[in-house]
C-alpha cells in the first residue's frame, strides 16, 4: 500500500481512540516528510532513517508498505478499532457543528480538518475553537478570531461548506466569553461551561438557563461536563435542574448537544429523554480535536437512535439551507 496513506490512516486511528497527541502528530509529520520523495529515495532505508521526522516505528511502516504489505502496526490498530454499526440515523447526518483546530487546542491545521470532513461525506463542518478565557486551550482573542474568519472564508467549495463558529465559554453568571459583535457575525455558536462545574445546583441552573436563553447561542454543548472514562479520569456531572434548562432551550430553539466523544457520553441517557420530552432540538457533534475524531459521530448517532430521538429533531441531519435558516433565526 502507499506509505503516505498508511501513515495517515495510523494517525487517524490513533486520534479516533484518543491516544497521545504526540503519537498521531509523529505519523502525520512522517507522511509530510516523505510526500515529495521518489521511489528510489523511499527505498533507501539508511537515508530515510536520517531524515527529520522519521523514527523507528514510522520507518518500519514505510518499509512494510513499500513491500506491498499492510504494516503490522496499522493492522493492529484496525483490529482494535471500535466499529459502530452505521444505522439509518448515522446515514442521515450531513455535518458536524463542534470541532477544533490547532488555532486553539486541536492537533492539526484547519485544512486537514476540512479534508477529513470531506472524506467522511460531510456537507458542512463548523469550526468552533475556544474563546479567550480558556487559556489552557489557547482560546481565541477577538483579534485572533477575526484573523481566523478570513481563513475560514476560503475553505468552502465543491459541495462542502466550512461554517465559522466558536465554542464560547459560559461564564459564572451565564454570560458569554466573546465580543457581542463577533458572536452575531458567526455562523454557529456553541456555548459550553468549562469551569466551576461543581457550582451549587441553583447557581448552575441559572447559569445554563441564561446561556440557553441568549439569542446568540445555537447549541448548548456537553451540558453536564461529565467524564465517564479515558486518560483524563472520570468526573461527575454538574448538578442542575434540567427542567428549566431544557425549557429554555426549547423556547429559544437552541439545540442540546449529543456529544459523541466516548469519554463524555453527554448528556446522560435520562437527560436526553427529558430534553426530548421538553421539545428540544439536538445536535450530534464529534467535538473533534483531530481529523480522526470527526468519525466519533458514529457513537453519538448510535446513542440517539437507541434512545428514539427523531431525525428531524436533529439539526445535523438538516440540509445546509435549513440549518442556516435556523442559526439565523434571531441574533437579538
Amino acid at each position: 500500500m502507499n506509505p503516505i496513506d498508511a501513515l495517515t490512516e495510523i494517525a487517524e486511528l490513533l486520534e479516533r481512540e484518543r491516544s497521545s497527541r504526540y503519537k498521531s502528530k509523529a505519523f502525520r509529520a512522517a507522511a509530510e516528510t516523505i510526500r515529495a520523495l521518489t521511489d528510489a529515495q523511499l527505498d533507501d532505508t539508511a537515508s530515510l532513517r536520517r531524515r527529520p521526522g522519521i523514527g523507528e516505528r514510522t520507518l518500519e511502516v514505510i518499509v512494510e508498505a513499500r513491500a506491498g504489505r499492510v504494516p503490522g502496526y496499522l493492522a493492529d490498530l484496525r483490529e482494535r478499532r471500535g466499529v459502530v454499526p452505521a444505522g439509518e440515523l448515522r446515514r442521515r447526518l450531513r455535518g458536524d457543528l463542534h470541532s477544533h483546530s490547532e488555532w486553539s487546542d486541536g492537533l492539526t491545521p484547519i485544512d486537514e480538518m476540512v479534508a477529513a470532513a470531506r472524506a467522511l461525506g460531510h456537507e458542512y463542518l463548523a469550526l468552533t475553537d475556544h474563546s479567550p478565557r480558556l487559556r489552557v486551550a489557547r482560546g481565541l482573542s477577538p483579534e485572533r478570531l477575526r484573523e481566523q474568519l478570513e481563513v475560514v472564508a476560503g475553505m468552502s467549495g465543491d459541495g462542502f461548506t466550512l461554517l465559522s463558529g466558536i465554542e464560547v465559554d459560559i461564564l459564572d453568571d451565564g454570560s458569554l466569553d466573546q465580543e457581542d459583535e463577533l458572536l452575531r457575525q458567526l455562523d454557529v455558536v456553541v456555548a459550553s461551561a468549562h469551569s466551576k462545574l461543581r457550582m451549587p445546583r441553583s447557581a448552575m441552573t441559572r447559569r445554563l438557563v441564561a446561556a440557553a436563553s441568549d439569542p446568540r447561542v445555537d447549541v448548548l454543548g456537553h451540558v453536564t461536563g461529565r467524564l465517564v472514562e479515558g486518560s483524563r479520569g472520570t468526573r461527575p456531572p454538574s448538578d442542575f435542574d434540567p427542567a428549566p434548562v431544557f425549557a429554555a432551550c426549547a423556547k429559544a430553539g437552541v439545540a442540546v448537544e449529543i456529544n459523541s466523544r466516548p469519554e463524555r457520553q453527554d448528556p446522560p441517557d435520562e437527560l436526553i429523554a427529558q430534553a426530548l420530552e421538553a421539545g428540544c432540538l439536538f445536535s450530534i457533534d464529534s467535538d473533534a480535536h483531530a481529523p480522526g475524531q470527526l468519525s466519533l459521530i458514529d457513537y453519538g448517532a448510535a446513542r440517539a437512535e437507541q434512545l428514539g430521538v427523531p431525525a428531524d429533531r436533529i439539526v445535523t441531519t438538516w440540509p445546509l439551507e435549513r440549518l442556516r435558516e435556523w442559526t439565523g433565526r434571531d441574533r437579538g
